[in-house]
C-alpha cells in the first residue's frame, strides 16, 4: 500500500460508513508493526469493532495485541470516558456540597453532550499531548463515519474558539467546566492536525460514486480546517476473472465507471487501490493479505435453484414486508444499522412502495453525512415528500428561538451569557435531537420513514431523550409536547417499526446485533432485519464472488436463527438503486431474482 512508503507519525482513516476504514487502519497498523515500528491503533468510533478484527479484547487504554509484535490498540469508549470524566468533575464535591447540589451537578453531566466532550478529551490527550504516546513510533486513528469524524476533527478549533471568546469564565453548559484547564493541549491538537510532517489523513472510499463524492466533500472540508496532507485509498476494486459471469462483468463495469467519474479533487491526491477480497477481513492473517491480488480459488458454485428456494422459504420479500408495514396506515419506520449497509436505499424504497399503496408518506434523514437519495427528492411523486434534517439549519433555528423566548426578558449581560451558551458545539446535538423528535411526531398523521444515522450516532441520539428534558428546560424553561412523547412513541410497536439493515458479513451482522440489544434495553423492539447486497441468491461463477458468496452463509444463518423475527434478503443489484426506477428494482428484487436465475 503506497501510504506505507513514507508514513507520518499520525495517520487518520476516515470516509463514508462501510467503506473499510477499520480494515485499512488495521492492515496499516499490522504492516508498520511488522516493520519493527511500535504502533498504537486507536478507534474513536462509538461503534468500534477493532476487537473483532484484531481478535483481541480491548479497553480504553493501550492493550498489547499478542499475535503481532510491536502493536497495541485501544477503543475510546464514549460511555466509559463520560463516566470517568463525570467522576473527575463531581467527586471532589461529594461530602462537601449539599446532596441536592451534587445531584444537580450529576444531572448536568448526564446528557449526550458529556459523551462527546469526554471522547474528545481522550482524543486530544493522544494527539495534543506528546508525552501520552511517546512510547510509540506511530499513532493510527480508526475514526468514526464521516459526519462524526468531521465533528471530531473540527472540535479542537471549535472548543478553542469557544473558550477564547468565553470572557465571563463560566458557561451554562456544565460539561465544559472540565475543559478550561487544558487549552494548551487542545491548541497542540490543532497544530498537530495541520502539520503535514507528522499527520496524514487517509480517505477511504469504495469504487462507488456516492462514496467517492463523500470522500471529496470530506477532503475539501478538512482542507478548510488546515488538514492538507491527504491520501486516497480506493478499497474493493474488482476485475472479473470469469467473463462468462454477468454479475462479475456488471460489478467490474460499475467499479470502472465510478473511478472514471471520480471528483477532480480526489484525482490530485496520492492513491492506493485495494482489490476486493474473497472473504471477510477478520483476523491477522487476512489483514496481512490486504492489498495483494486475490489468489485463484478452486471453489465450486452451489446450486442456484436450491439456494434461491431456500431463501424464499425462510425470508419475506420486500413486497411482503411493505404490505405488513402498511397495515396501520400511520406511524414511524426507522432504518438503522452500520454505516454503508444501505439504510438510505432501503428507507427510500419502503417510502416509495408505501406511497404507491395510496398512503401519505414523508421520507427524511438524520444522517450527518446526508446521503438521502438526491434524485428522488427532485422527482415528483404523488403522496411522497422528501426532506433532510440539516444540522446547521436546525441549530440556527433553535438558537434564534431560544434567544427570542428565554432571552426576551434578560438584561444585556444575561443575553450575552445565553448567546455564549448557545455557541457551544453541544447546541447542535440538542437541536438535531429536537428536529428528530418533531419528525417522529408527524407519524400521527401518516407514515414517516426516517433514514437514521450510523449506529453509534443513532444510539447517542436516542439515549439523549432521557437527559434532554433537563437540558432543554435549563435553556428555554419549556418542554415541547413532541419531545415529551418521543420515547413512548418509539416504544409503541403499533406506532414505530424499526428495520435493522445489515450486510451478510461478520462486522455488519455483529454490530447490528449489538444495536438490537441497545434498542431492547431502551424497550424498543425491532420489527424486521433486512440483509442487503447479498450474492447468495445469485448464480455467480467468478472465484472471488463465489468465495464471498460462500462466506455469507454463516452470517445469514446467524440472523435467521439468533436475531430476527422477520428477515428480508435483497440481492446485489446490477443497477445501483437510485431514483424511482432503481428503487423499484430493489422493491421487486425477489421477482428479479427469478429472472436472473432463469438466465444462468
Amino acid at each position: 500500500m503506497n501510504h506505507l512508503e513514507s508514513s507520518t507519525r499520525n495517520l487518520f482513516f476516515t470516509g463514508k460508513g462501510g467503506v473499510g476504514k477499520t480494515s485499512m487502519a488495521c492492515a496499516t497498523a499490522v504492516a508498520l508493526a511488522d516493520q519493527n515500528r511500535r504502533v498504537l491503533l486507536v478507534s474513536t468510533d462509538p461503534a468500534s469493532n477493532l476487537d473483532e478484527v484484531l481478535g483481541t479484547t480491548l479497553a480504553n487504554r493501550p492493550t498489547r495485541v499478542d499475535s503481532v509484535a510491536n502493536l497495541w490498540a485501544m477503543n475510546i469508549d464514549p460511555e466509559q470516558a463520560a463516566h470517568e470524566y463525570r467522576e473527575r468533575m463531581v467527586a471532589p464535591y461529594r461530602g462537601v456540597l449539599p446532596d441536592a447540589a451534587v445531584q444537580s451537578m450529576e444531572e448536568q453531566f448526564s446528557g449526550s453532550c458529556t459523551l462527546e466532550i469526554a471522547a474528545f478529551d481522550e482524543f486530544a490527550k493522544l494527539l495534543g499531548d506528546a508525552t501520552a504516546t511517546s512510547d510509540f513510533d506511530h499513532v493510527i486513528f480508526d475514526t468514526a463515519p464521516t459526519g462524526h469524524t468531521l465533528r471530531l476533527l473540527t472540535l479542537p478549533s471549535a472548543w478553542s474558539g469557544f473558550m477564547e471568546s468565553n470572557t465571563s469564565g463560566t458557561s451554562c453548559l456544565g460539561p465544559l467546566a472540565g475543559l478550561q484547564a487544558q487549552q494548551t493541549i487542545y491548541k497542540s491538537t490543532v497544530k498537530a492536525l495541520g502539520d503535514r510532517e507528522i499527520t496524514t489523513l487517509i480517505l477511504v472510499a469504495r469504487p462507488e460514486l456516492s462514496a467517492l463524492r463523500e470522500a471529496d466533500r470530506t477532503s475539501r472540508e478538512l482542507r478548510e480546517i488546515g488538514v492538507e496532507n491527504q491520501h486516497l485509498i480506493i478499497n474493493g476494486t474488482f476485475t472479473a476473472s470469469d467473463h462468462s459471469d454477468p454479475i462479475a462483468k456488471a460489478m467490474q463495469a460499475r467499479c470502472e465507471a465510478a473511478i472514471a467519474h471520480m471528483p477532480s479533487g480526489l484525482i490530485e491526491l496520492q492513491q492506493t487501490t485495494v482489490p476486493l477480497a474473497p472473504s471477510s477481513l477478520v483476523g491477522i492473517a487476512s489483514l496481512r493479505n490486504i492489498g495483494r491480488d486475490p489468489e485463484a480459488q478452486n471453489l465450486t458454485p452451489t446450486n442456484f435453484s436450491e439456494r434461491a428456494s431456500a431463501v424464499r422459504a425462510e425470508m419475506l420479500s420486500m413486497q411482503n414486508l411493505v404490505t405488513e408495514l402498511a397495515d396501520k396506515n400511520r406511524g414511524v419506520i426507522l432504518t438503522m444499522g452500520k454505516g454503508g449497509v444501505g439504510k438510505t436505499s432501503v428507507a427510500a424504497a419502503v417510502a416509495v412502495a408505501l406511497a404507491e399503496k395510496g398512503v401519505r408518506v414523508h421520507l427524511s434523514t438524520t444522517d450527518p453525512a446526508a446521503h438521502l437519495t438526491a434524485s428522488l427528492a427532485e422527482e415528483e411523486f404523488e403522496g411522497l415528500t422528501v426532506s433532510r434534517i440539516d444540522p446547521a439549519e436546525v441549530t440556527a433555528t433553535y438558537r434564534d428561538e431560544v434567544m427570542r423566548t428565554a432571552g426576551a426578558n434578560l438584561d444585556a449581560q444575561g443575553k450575552a451569557l445565553l448567546d455564549e451558551d448557545l455557541r457551544s458545539p453541544c447546541t447542535e446535538e440538542i437541536a438535531v435531537f429536537r428536529a428528530f423528535a418533531h419528525a417522529v411526531a408527524k407519524g400521527e398523521d401518516g407514515f414517516v420513514v426516517l433514514d437514521t444515522a450510523p449506529t453509534g450516532h443513532t444510539i447517542l441520539l436516542l439515549d439523549s431523550a432521557l437527559a434532554y428534558h433537563r437540558e432543554v428546560t435549563r435553556q428555554t424553561n419549556q418542554m415541547p409536547e413532541y419531545v415529551e412523547k418521543l420515547l413512548p412513541r418509539l416504544r409503541d410497536p403499533d406506532f414505530t417499526r424499526v428495520l435493522v439493515v445489515t450486510l451478510p458479513e461478520s462486522t455488519p451482522v455483529h454490530e447490528a446485533a449489538r444495536l438490537q440489544q441497545d434498542l431492547r434495553r431502551a424497550e424498543i423492539e425491532p420489527f424486521a432485519w433486512v440483509i442487503n447486497q447479498s450474492l447468495t441468491p445469485l448464480a455467480v461463477q467468478d472465484p472471488v464472488l463465489v468465495g464471498r458468496q460462500l462466506n455469507e452463509t454463516p452470517f445469514i444463518n446467524e440472523v435467521l436463527s439468533e436475531h430476527a423475527k422477520r428477515t428480508v434478503l435483497i440481492p446485489w443489484l446490477v443497477d445501483s438503486p437510485t431514483g424511482l426506477s432503481g428503487l423499484h428494482k430493489l422493491i421487486d428484487a425477489d421477482i428479479e431474482l427469478q429472472e436472473i436465475g432463469s438466465q444462468q
